[in-house]
């Protein structure tokens, strides 16, 4: 009878022995966890799930369905990835022409979404609390909790933590949350969550 593990692997799932998974972490149907992998606690890795050898995830993240994170992704604490959303790692693929010493890195920040079928060409960095539109193409870097859509995808507004909209106001550059109040800070393309202050 084998040891009692501290997180979830469904039976059909493949986990390679020397990769590290987090407390509270749920790995389902027929994902495949490769060699260095390491996953953060309290994470849900949906159903047909690739993750490739010494990819970095962090705790709280939610990977839905048929995703694959190929080598060279790091992906940050409480990030959202949807079904069917695309990576890359190499800039020019040719089959005939094997790349694998130039894979190109991508790091997703804490808090990000991005969104069902969105795909992120290598390269870039998502920056914290950022929403990746459901289909979009992201081919560069993405400010702080900017709101991406479409293909090339484009800067289309800013999105809070809790996911609503910021409303600024255009001469003070202060806004904040539609629904939760959180406020927020804009200078040029550039917005920082403004903390409230300890008493």
């Amino acid at each position: 009878m084998s040891e009692k593990r501290p997180y979830f692997v469904h039976e059909s799932a493949y986990v390679h022995d020397d990769a590290d998974i987090g407390d509270g972490t749920s790995i389902w149907h027929f994902t495949h966890i490769r060699e260095r992998v390491s996953i953060g606690e309290n994470c849900n890795i949906g159903q047909n799930v690739y993750i490739a050898p010494g990819v970095v995830i962090g705790n709280g993240v939610k990977i839905q369905n048929n995703v694959s994170v190929y080598e060279g992704v790091t992906i940050e604490d409480y990030v959202f990835v949807g079904p069917s959303a695309v990576f890359t790692n190499i800039k020019i693929p040719r089959s005939a022409f094997p790349r694998r010493d130039h894979y190109v890195s991508t790091l997703v920040k804490r808090g990000a979404t991005i969104g069902a079928n969105a795909t992120v060409v290598c390269g870039g960095t998502l920056g914290e609390g950022c929403f990746i539109a459901a289909g979009a193409v992201v081919t560069g870097d993405v400010p702080p909790y900017a709101l991406m859509m479409g293909t090339r995808a484009k800067l289309m507004g800013w999105r809070c933590e809790c996911g609503e909209a910021i409303v600024f106001n255009e001469t003070t550059g202060q806004g904040a949350c539609v629904a939760c109040a959180r406020r927020y800070f804009r200078e040029k393309d550039r917005v920082t969550r403004m903390r409230e202050r300890e008493d």
